[in-house]
């Protein structure tokens, strides 16, 4: 592929970058309080970001997106990532939209979409259990037909954003006697509903985004089935499908390493030794950005993901990030031991214990490596 930008391609670039130095709300970029206070700031990114059509970007324009190719989506996921821009990762955008966009009905799309792309509703997805984490098919929460409503009894785990998502998207168990992958259903459940429990789940970095979810006995109308009924595997898929390129995880660990080299130049230099670790992990970086590329080239091309390229860059991308936190507190000495404000120790040390969930969360590194080798590689499985 030409990794060379299209004078289209390098002006959106420039306007995404223009948006974000002169027309986020002000103070978007400091340290909030409250989860209130930081939500105010994300909807209110999310509002600026709707009215130029960016939110849902990727979408149709008739949907409320601006249909922008996959290269575009890449360059905007690239900027937003790289400056921390909060907001702008939407599971309702990445998972739900296209899913509803594809099976939904009429009435779904015109409930669903519109209140999406505005940023009005913010959605979590409800997918994995307890028992069901990388063999995602094994999900046992039932969903039983009553009249017109099913009703939900079971439980979802490391639900992010959950404790303030307006809906969920759920896929639960409606045919018990099918084989795992063809008795699963999705629905679209307001969170508020009657019967649904959220906990938090406080990660070892100090944070709350994720959460377990508690159904019980909750009613959802069958209107609020998307698509076929024990067909819902394939919308989780499609929907998985959606998150490929692993950009974000290039634009985090690449602001971290130009953070790093100002911090040290500030401080008046580095040895050889540093500049050698440093410049590793900058490789690092470039390499899993030039993957992200082409994979947006690729499917720009084909109107497909490569699936095994996928896969190899966000098992790189997980892995790196974990690399470049603790060469940072390695590389800062006694210092990076110190996680006060307003030293760069402070964000390595979130960012170190962060990125364990990121080998964990959309597929560990272990199954990442088995399904490379097995359906990409067509290596033997023993």
């Amino acid at each position: 592929m030409d990794f060379r930008l299209s004078p289209e391609q390098a002006a959106f670039q420039e306007e995404v970058a223009g948006f974000i130095e002169h027309e986020l709300p002000v103070g978007w970029d400091e340290e909030q309080g409250s989860l209130a206070e930081r939500m105010d700031v994300e909807r209110a990114v999310m509002r600026r970001l709707a009215a130029r059509r960016w939110l849902a970007l990727p979408w149709p324009k008739e949907y409320g997106g601006a249909g922008a190719s996959p290269v575009q989506q890449l360059l905007f996921n690239e900027q937003m990532a790289y400056h921390r821009v909060p907001g702008s990762v939407n599971m309702g955008v990445a998972w739900v939209g296209p899913v509803v966009i594809l099976y939904g009905r009429a009435d779904q799309k015109q409930q669903y979409l519109s209140r999406i792309a505005d940023g009005t509703d913010i959605w979590c997805t409800l997918y994995s259990e307890p028992g069901a984490g990388s063999d995602l098919a094994a999900m046992q929460t039932r969903a039983v037909r009553d009249g017109d409503e099913y009703v939900i009894n079971g439980q979802k785990i490391w639900t992010t954003f959950g404790h303030y998502a307006d809906w969920g998207w759920l896929a639960a168990r409606t045919d018990p006697a099918a084989p795992k992958h063809k008795g699963l259903s999705t629905f679209a459940v307001k969170m508020d509903s009657p019967g649904i429990t959220v906990r938090p789940l406080i990660n070892m970095a100090g944070g709350h985004e994720f959460n377990e979810i508690f159904f019980q006995d909750v009613r959802v109308p069958v209107s609020q089935m998307v698509g076929e009924e024990n067909r819902g595997w394939y919308n989780v898929a499609v929907g998985l499908d959606f998150e490929r390129s692993s950009i974000g995880a290039t634009s985090s660990a690449r602001r971290t390493v130009d953070e790093l080299v100002a911090f040290l130049r500030g401080r008046g230099g580095m040895d050889p030794a540093v500049r050698h670790r440093l410049a590793e992990q900058a490789i690092g970086v470039q390499l899993l950005r030039t993957m992200a590329y082409y994979i947006a080239s690729e499917q720009e091309r084909t109107g497909l993901a490569p699936t095994r390229e996928a896969q190899m860059a966000k098992l790189f991308g997980a892995e790196l990030q974990q690399k470049v936190a603790l060469t940072g507190i390695q590389i800062l000495g006694m210092t990076g031991q110190a996680a006060k404000p307003g030293t760069p120790a402070l964000a390595l040390h979130y960012g170190l214990l962060r990125s364990v969930a990121n080998t964990i969360e959309g597929g560990t590194s272990e199954i990442q490596r088995s399904v490379i080798a097995s359906r990409g590689l067509g290596l033997p499985r023993e």
